[in-house]
């Protein structure tokens, strides 16, 4: 998953960048500066572009694929003004993120070994929900642990970070998993 822990580097980078320096000095950056007054959606989704372009091997698929889900959910994560994201919100986007960076990938595994799923579509849903319940809640877990500051974040450390965070989750997710399996 290095495409994915490379822009969930790259989004924890920006983040910080807009705690530290503004939305406007972090969106210069990226040639975005028109942006500025534009919703968490529209900047995210030019950010898209930038961080993970189209084309590519599966694993940048699925970066860019978990990237857009992530943008659909700000709104319901209560993510309406980029200049004055707090710490809670920027923590929440990487969560999402990186939860549905695990979920793709766990997707992809079922469809190249041919897990059965259920045939029932609301069936089928319901275990997707499920699934992306309990990957969310262990990422948080991994994110708690971690305890991100986002106005210190060293950007030379950013990518160890991340790289902690995904090994944490899955570490959570498996022991979750070997719990729920011995009932």
């Amino acid at each position: 998953m290095g495409s994915s822990r490379g822009v969930a580097a790259r989004i924890a980078g920006f983040l910080g960048d807009v705690s530290a320096r503004g939305l406007q000095a972090a969106l210069v950056t990226f040639n975005l500066a028109g942006m500025a007054g534009s919703s968490p959606a529209e900047i995210f989704s030019a950010l898209v572009e930038q961080f993970c372009p189209e084309g590519g091997s599966v694993d940048e698929g699925i970066a860019r694929d978990a990237f857009m889900e992530t943008v659909v959910e700000l709104a319901d994560a209560g993510i309406a003004d980029m200049s004055s994201l707090t710490p809670e919100q920027m923590q929440t986007v990487l969560e999402l993120y990186v939860a549905h960076t695990i979920e793709d990938r766990i997707y992809n595994d079922i469809g190249i070994k041919g897990v059965e799923i259920p045939a029932d579509a609301g069936a089928a849903q319901a275990v997707q929900d499920q699934l992306h319940e309990f990957i969310l809640g262990g990422v948080s877990d991994a994110f708690s642990e971690a305890a991100i500051d986002f106005a210190a974040i060293d950007p030379n450390t950013i990518g160890q970070t991340m790289e902690r965070i995904y090994g944490a989750a899955f570490d959570i997710l498996e022991a979750l998993g070997e719990e729920e399996a011995a009932k």
